[in-house]
C-alpha cells in the first residue's frame, strides 16, 4: 500500500479547509487517522526490509537492529503511540475504526509487555534465528534493477555490524540465563555453517547475480556488480557467519540449560501466561489451554479408531505402524516428493472457485526448504509473497529424511500451507481495503493457524481424503495440533520432560518419528506458538456451526468464507462479532 506524500497530504488539507468550517480542534477520527498513519511509517522505518518487500523503497540500505537498545527504543515508540490511541475515545469513532484501534491497541500492547522480559534475548529458535532470516534476503526483495542490487550490495556490506549486534545480545542472554535447552539444539550448527560456501559463486547470497543480467546494466556494470558481490561474500559476510558459528560452538552451546520448560528461566511462569494469550488472543490460561487439548485428544482418536476399523485393522495402533514403516507410502526420491506436492497444489487450485466467491490474484510456487536448515525444521511452512513487489507465495516442502515424508500427509499439509490456507488467506488480506498495518503485520496467530487447520478440514468436502491412509493423514494432523495444547502447555507449566512430550505425541498421532522429534523441539525452543492453530481452528467451527443452525437452507458456504475472510488476520473476538454481525444481515435479507 502506497503511503500518502505528504506535501499531497498538506495540499489535500488545505483545500479541505476552504471548503469546511474552522473547527476548534481536530476530530477524533481525523487524528486516529493521523496516527494510524505515522505508525505505518514508523513500522516501515524499523522493519526495513518488510518495507522494501512490500514496495516501500524509503530504506532500502538498511537492515534494521536488532540490539537491546534497538529494542527499547521501539518499545518505547510503541508506548507513546499507545499512549495517543488511549486518548481517542473509541465511541467518537466509526465502527470499523474502532476495531482498527482496538487491534492497533492489542498489538503495541503487546509489543511493550514483551520488552518487558529478558526472554527478549533469546534470538533463535530450532525453527528460525537471524542468520537464516538474512539468508533469505534475496527471496524477501525484488531484486530486478540496478537501484535494486545496488541497495541488495549495501545490505550485504552492512550486515556483519547486524551480526555482531545480535551477538552481544546473545552473549548477554547467556550471562543472564536466558539460553535454549541443550535437548533441542543437536546439529543446530548446520543452520549456520551450511550458509558459508568457501566458493562465493555457490552462495545463497550470490544467486541473484547468476541469473540475467537486468536491463538497465551494461555487460560491464553487472560483471563489475558480480565481483564485487563475490567480494562481500568473501570478505563480509562468510566472516560474519564464521563469527557467529564460533560463538555459538564456544560460548554458547557449552551454556545450553538442562530445563526444557519456560517456567524455569526468570519470570518464565508470567512470560509463558503473557504468550498464552497473545498467541490465542485470548483470556486463556494454560490449564484450561491443556484441558481443551486432552477433550480434543479424546474425540479425534475415536474418529481415527474407526478409519482403522474400515480399513480392515484390528486397531489404530496396527493401521499408523503399517504406515509410519510400509515403504509404499514413502517417497524414493525429492524429485518424486516435490512432483506429488506440486500436483497436489494444483489439484486443489481446481476446487477452489467451488468453495470461494473471491480468490487472490497473487500466485504461489513450490519449493525445497533450504537443506541446511531441513534436518532441523518442521516438514513444509509457508512464505508470504508481495504484490507490490511481483514476489509470489511460497509452499516450502521438507526433501530431507524422505522415509519420514508421507505422501498420505500431501492433502492436509497442501490444504494448509498453501490453498485453501495460508497462501489464500494471506494474499487476500494483502488486497483487502484496510489499513496497511492490517493487510501486512500478520500479528493474529490464531487466525491465521487456525485458518490453516480449518483448511485441513475443509479438505473432507472438498474430496481430498478419498483414501483411508489420506484420512488417517488428515486425523493424524489434526490430532497433531490437539496434542500441541496438551505438550506444549505441559513442558512449559506443567513439568513435563522431553520424553513425555515425545511418547505423547507417538502414541496419539501418527506422525514419523523425526517429524515429531522436529516437533517436540520446536515447542520446547518457542513457547505457546503452537497454542494457536487448535485454538482458532475451533472458533472458525464453531463461528460455521453457528452460521448453518442459523441460516439453515440459506447458509451459503462461498459467503460465509469471504465474510471470514473479509477482515484479515484478527483477534478471535473481533472475528466472533464481525461474523455474528454477518449471520444477523443473512437472516435479514
Amino acid at each position: 500500500m502506497k503511503i500518502i506524500d505528504r506535501a499531497y497530504r498538506s495540499a489535500l488539507l488545505a483545500i479541505l479547509m476552504l471548503l469546511t468550517p474552522i473547527a476548534a480542534e481536530a476530530a477524533p477520527t481525523d487524528d486516529f487517522h493521523g496516527l494510524i498513519e505515522e505508525h505505518w511509517a514508523w513500522w516501515l522505518k524499523t522493519n526495513p526490509i518488510a518495507a522494501t518487500s512490500l514496495g516501500v523503497r524509503d530504506h532500502d540500505s538498511e537492515i534494521g537492529d536488532i540490539s537491546l537498545a534497538g529494542q527499547d527504543r521501539e518499545a518505547k515508540a510503541a508506548q507513546a503511540f499507545l499512549d495517543r490511541l488511549e486518548r481517542i475515545p473509541a465511541d467518537a469513532l466509526t465502527p470499523p475504526d474502532r476495531i482498527n484501534r482496538a487491534i492497533l491497541m492489542r498489538m503495541l500492547g503487546e509489543q511493550v509487555e514483551a520488552n518487558n522480559y529478558g526472554q527478549r534475548m533469546i534470538l533463535l529458535t530450532t525453527y528460525s534465528g537471524w542468520h537464516q532470516d538474512f539468508a533469505g534476503l534475496a527471496d524477501n526483495v525484488p531484486l530486478r534493477g540496478k537501484a535494486d542490487f545496488e541497495s541488495y550490495l549495501t545490505r550485504l556490506e552492512k550486515y556483519p555490524g547486524y551480526n555482531d549486534a545480535a551477538i552481544a545480545v546473545t552473549a548477554e542472554a547467556v550471562k543472564k540465563g536466558f539460553v535454549q535447552p541443550c535437548a533441542v539444539l543437536g546439529g543446530y550448527e548446520k543452520t549456520i555453517s551450511g550458509v558459508i560456501a568457501d566458493d562465493p559463486a555457490q552462495s545463497r547470497f550470490y544467486a541473484p547475480f547468476a541469473k540475467a543480467r537486468p536491463v538497465d546494466l551494461s555487460d560491464g556494470e553487472w560483471a563489475a556488480m558480480q565481483a564485487r558481490a563475490r567480494e562481500l561474500i568473501r570478505e563480509r559476510i562468510n566472516p560474519a557467519y564464521r563469527k557467529w558459528l564460533d560463538f555459538y560452538l564456544s560460548g554458547y552451546l557449552p551454556k545450553c540449560r538442562k530445563s526444557v520448560g519456560a517456567a524455569a528461566l526468570p519470570g518464565g511462569k508470567a512470560w509463558y501466561a503473557f504468550r498464552a494469550r497473545a498467541m490465542t488472543t485470548t483470556d486463556l490460561d494454560p490449564e484450561r489451554i491443556h484441558q481443551i487439548g486432552l477433550s480434543e485428544v479424546k474425540r479425534i482418536r475415536a474418529e481415527m479408531d474407526e478409519v482403522a476399523a474400515k480399513a480392515g485393522f484390528a486397531s489404530r495402533e496396527a493401521f499408523i505402524a503399517r504406515l509410519r514403516t510400509d515403504p509404499k507410502y514413502y517417497p524414493r526420491s525429492a524429485d518424486e516428493l516435490m512432483q506429488a506436492a506440486a500436483l497436489m497444489a494444483k489439484t486443489l487450485d481446481g476446487k477452489m472457485p467451488g468453495y470461494f466467491k473471491t480468490l487472490p490474484r497473487l500466485p504461489y510456487g513450490v519449493r525445497a526448504i533450504p537443506a541446511e536448515t531441513a534436518e532441523g525444521t518442521t516438514t513444509a511452512y509457508y512464505n508470504p509473497g508481495s504484490p507490490a513487489s511481483g514476489i509470489a507465495g511460497t509452499f516450502y516442502v521438507n526433501t530431507s529424511k524422505l522415509d519420514q515424508r508421507p505422501l498420505y500427509e500431501l492433502p492436509a499439509l497442501t490444504a494448509h500451507e498453501a490453498v485453501p490456507g495460508h497462501h489464500n488467506q494471506i494474499a487476500l488480506q494483502q488486497e483487502l481495503d484496510l489499513p496497511a498495518f492490517r493487510k501486512h503485520a500478520y500479528y493474529s496467530t490464531a487466525y491465521v493457524e487456525g485458518w490453516g487447520l480449518y483448511s485441513e478440514h475443509l479438505g473432507i468436502e472438498m474430496g481430498l481424503y478419498d483414501t483411508p491412509e489420506k484420512d488417517m493423514g488428515r486425523l493424524s494432523y489434526e490430532m497433531w495440533r490437539a496434542c500441541r495444547l496438551v505438550v506444549d502447555t505441559g513442558l512449559h507449566a506443567k513439568g513435563w520432560s522431553k520424553a513425555q512430550a515425545i511418547a505423547f505425541m507417538t502414541e496419539n498421532t501418527a506422525l514419523s518419528a523425526a517429524n515429531i522429534e522436529a516437533e517436540v523441539n520446536r515447542y520446547i525452543s518457542w513457547p505457546g506458538q503452537a497454542l494457536a492453530y487448535k485454538i482458532g481452528e475451533l472458533k472458525i467451527r464453531d463461528l460455521r456451526q453457528r452460521a448453518e443452525q442459523a441460516l439453515g437452507a440459506r447458509f451459503d458456504l462461498r459467503a460465509f468464507h469471504d465474510a471470514v475472510l473479509a477482515q484479515g488476520a484478527v483477534p478471535m473476538d473481533v472475528l466472533e462479532t464481525e461474523i455474528s454481525e454477518w449471520i444477523r444481515r443473512q437472516a435479514g435479507s
